[in-house]
């Protein structure tokens, strides 16, 4: 059976981690000293701590690196776009001499991670999932989980649920389409604000398939749901709507449009709920 190949690594310009890639107005904004609201939220549940070990697998611009060695672990990063290697590379050189904690930064596929078994206690996947083709994802969760110690935890971000674009979107186009919206609202979701997603995101995950892929790689943990602050003031009905996709299920498996895990090497004696943050919402 034929696989698909990979996104190829020249799509990630730098134009792409400074306009379209998650977090890039903080980015350029504060050359990596702020994260925006969800890889804070991500870099939260990893309850980095001083002397850890941090893997970074597709570290982008790098300020995740940076985030976790200011409270004293030594982080590395990889990514297999050069892109992304030249911006981390500028966090790195800025990091503050008195910082406790270590940077590495290293040009890799995260299917062939350059590191022994058992090196890192943690281990991220921020917004990269959705990058690799299933095969691809197999196979780079399966490299995780060696490098992983037995105790070890993986900390997944991706977006969009795919469940949101392929169910929800289609109502929600047609809603903001009879309130004279819908020029904002392209068919394709992969086109919503960031048109480049079209070309770049190739493997979607819902609260189920994240589930499941995580469990045939030997992981077991938590996996939910969350979106970004649903603030809008556009009167009582559809604030009342919202409340209902948003916060009761089962809409909201299909509304909320990001994907968490917290999980641990399926070995491992300790539950993966021994990371310090507890999510807002969760499932199984």
């Amino acid at each position: 059976m034929d696989r698909e190949a990979p996104v190829p690594a020249g799509r990630y310009t730098e134009e792409y981690f400074r306009t379209a890639c998650e977090g890039y107005d903080e980015f350029n904004a504060s050359e990596g000293e702020q994260l925006s609201r969800r890889l804070r939220a991500a870099f939260e549940l990893a309850g980095v701590l001083p002397g850890m070990r941090v893997l970074d697998v597709g570290c982008g611009r790098g300020e995740i690196l940076l985030h976790c060695a200011q409270p004293g672990a030594f982080a590395c990063g990889v990514d297999y776009a050069p892109a992304a290697l030249r911006l981390a590379q500028q966090v790195v050189t800025s990091l503050d001499p008195q910082t406790p904690g270590r940077i590495a930064l290293g040009q890799a596929n995260a299917r062939q991670l350059p590191f022994a078994n058992a090196s890192f206690d943690r281990v991220m996947l921020f917004d990269v999932v959705e990058h690799l083709h299933p095969w691809e994802l197999q196979a780079a969760l399966l490299e995780v989980r060696r490098v992983l110690k037995p105790d070890g935890r993986l900390i997944v971000h991706t977006a969009p649920n795919v469940w949101y674009d392929r169910y929800a979107y289609p109502m929600v186009r047609l809603v903001r389409r009879l309130m004279g919206q819908g020029a904002q609202y392209p068919r394709d979701p992969r086109q919503f604000l960031v048109d480049v997603n079209t070309h770049v995101h190739v493997n979607e995950q819902s609260l189920l398939s994240m589930r499941r892929v995580l469990r045939r790689a030997g992981f077991h943990g938590r996996v939910w749901l969350d979106s970004p602050p649903q603030q809008r003031d556009e009167g009582l009905p559809l604030t009342l709507l919202r409340r209902l996709a948003f916060d009761v299920p089962p809409f909201r498996w299909f509304f909320e449009r990001e994907v968490f895990a917290v999980a641990a090497p399926a070995h491992s004696l300790r539950s993966a709920s021994a990371v310090t943050r507890r999510p807002r919402r969760q499932a199984g």
